[in-house]
């Protein structure tokens, strides 16, 4: 029979490690949606001037698109908005922008897919609508199903998904680094553990 014994006192270090450990993993989660919001304002911001401008404002957002299927098209903002496009309105809203300023206007229409955000056969673009090369519209459009879903949702539920990936990965014990404990283990005369 094996006997373990813990002390208190060692049981206490063993906690405050573990503590640390979670303090340690939520400060970097938070540096991490701090450094995303920061190149989200940037990319808010960022004229349009090519696919690589594209590129660069969805990554800003931390969803890379594939830089063959980019394609680019003309379309006219409504100048009276019935219900749906007014909800449309809402969703572009969700990406910082207001399609309001372009009732009646043309808009480039610039399509990229994001591979990584496809399921089955749904395909997923990311959506710039640029007028005077800055983005006045931006959303998520599914093929072939035509959903249209805001970027801040897609780009909150990616990042809650990463935080409980990594709490999860930061709760399971780690097998290489094993933690000391004084423990008396009562031994034989042989040296092996007495039953």
């Amino acid at each position: 029979m094996f006997m373990l014994t813990i002390q208190k006192a060692n049981l206490k270090k063993v906690g405050a490690v573990a503590l640390c450990g979670v303090v340690l993993v939520a400060a970097v989660a938070a540096g991490k949606l701090v450094r995303k919001s920061n190149q989200r304002a940037t990319a808010a911001s960022a004229n349009i001037a090519s696919t690589q401008d594209i590129q660069t404002y969805f990554l800003g957002f931390g969803l890379e698109t594939d830089p063959t299927d980019i394609t680019a098209d003309k379309v006219k903002v409504p100048r009276k908005w019935d219900d749906s496009f007014a909800a449309f309105n809402k969703i572009v809203s969700q990406s910082g922008q207001d399609l309001s300023d372009c009732k009646g206007k043309k808009v480039e229409k610039w399509l990229a897919a994001i591979p990584s955000l496809g399921t089955g056969g749904q395909t997923v673009y990311g959506v710039l609508l640029v007028r005077n090369q800055k983005v006045v519209g931006a959303y998520l459009l599914e093929k072939p199903s035509g959903n249209v879903s805001g970027l801040s949702d897609v780009v909150q539920t990616m990042a809650e998904k990463e935080t409980a990936d990594e709490s999860e990965a930061a709760a399971l014990p780690e097998e290489e680094a094993p933690v000391s404990l004084d423990t008396e283990v009562a031994a034989g005369a042989d040296g092996f553990p007495v039953e």
